[in-house]
């Protein structure tokens, strides 16, 4: 009996189904609703079968008929990226998909650069990216809807590894002008008193306020945002501080005023830009090798500015 459905609409349905949305599948998928939807339709007409339950505002759930279907449809996704492995060990290729994600806060500076000179080395592999926060990168690793994923350091689960590429000590991050902004370095007691704006993103905000909460402090949070951008934008008209691990190639906010970066000297160990891979199988032969390539490429020298060494006679 011949197949009448395709890899790429098995995709699509697991990424529904991890989802829960067509809008957010089509997204992580790079392709338009109606070809997630048509795709879904195609299934369960093919099989007879209703995949999902269609609720009004509250998006898509797996029916158990569904569910089953899915992780069979996970298997056969796994099964065919074993083939491709297979068969680029018999070429000496590395060739097939690859799910890269990466956090938000500097997925600008890095995951561009990065494609760029992997996407040279090895020009058969089928890159696709995504930028999420960094429960959203674990979430999808977990989901297996990424390969792999650049980001921190931060509890990372036991079923995941990560591999350490660069370390990312802390920054305060004024405005032009500021009475600190002229230091060597700040410490949290310094910073205390002043307004702050936290980047506020999951895990990272928890490792920004820490240096606080090792002092005995509370720091005066005026404003929260989620955009490493606004974060910027808002220190450099003087609505408060900030700390951040990325200094970018540039002192300037998006809107062009300046923004000055000031050690922040603290007893905390830097933290740590890596690699998070599934931590069970083997690596697949095109993930491998952008691991490798990330290894040999992510450096303070292809990326100056985002890392630098503490200051002479500091605590690291």
């Amino acid at each position: 009996m011949p197949l009448r459905f395709t890899l790429r609409q098995l995709e699509y349905l697991v990424a529904v189904a991890d989802s829960g949305s067509v809008a957010l599948a089509a997204e992580r998928c790079h392709v338009s609703s109606p070809s997630i939807s048509a795709a879904i339709a195609q299934l369960e007409q093919e099989f007879g079968l209703q995949l999902f339950i269609r609720r009004h505002a509250q998006g898509l759930s797996l029916t158990e008929g569904g569910r089953q279907f899915t992780e069979a449809a996970r298997a056969v996704l796994a099964a065919g990226a074993a083939l491709g492995d297979r068969a680029a060990e018999l070429t000496g290729q590395v060739r097939g998909p690859l799910a890269v994600g990466c956090l938000l806060t500097f997925a600008q500076v890095v995951l561009p650069r990065v494609r760029r000179s992997f996407a040279e080395a090895h020009p058969e592999v089928e890159f696709r990216q995504s930028e999420h926060d960094h429960a959203g990168l674990i979430e999808a690793l977990r989901h297996a809807t990424l390969d792999v994923a650049l980001s921190y350091d931060l509890e990372i689960p036991a079923d995941l590894e990560f591999r350490p590429l660069l370390s990312l000590p802390p920054y305060a991050l004024l405005p032009e002008g500021h009475v600190l902004a002229g230091r060597d370095f700040v410490t949290a007691a310094d910073l205390a008193e002043l307004p702050m704006v936290l980047l506020d993103l999951p895990y990272s905000a928890d490792y920004f306020l820490s240096f606080f909460a090792e002092a005995g402090l509370r720091p005066r949070i005026a404003e929260r945002t989620r955009d490493m951008g606004v974060m910027r934008a808002m220190v450099a008209n003087g609505f408060g501080y900030s700390i951040a691990n990325i200094r970018l190639g540039s002192d300037r906010a998006p809107d062009g005023r300046r923004v000055v970066f000031v050690p922040l000297r603290t007893a905390r160990p830097p933290m740590r830009m890596g690699l998070i891979l599934p931590g069970a199988a083997p690596l697949r032969r095109a993930v491998a090798a952008f691991a490798d390539h990330c290894r040999a490429r992510v450096t303070e020298a292809m990326l100056p500015g985002m890392a630098s060494p503490a200051p002479e006679g500091l605590d690291p």
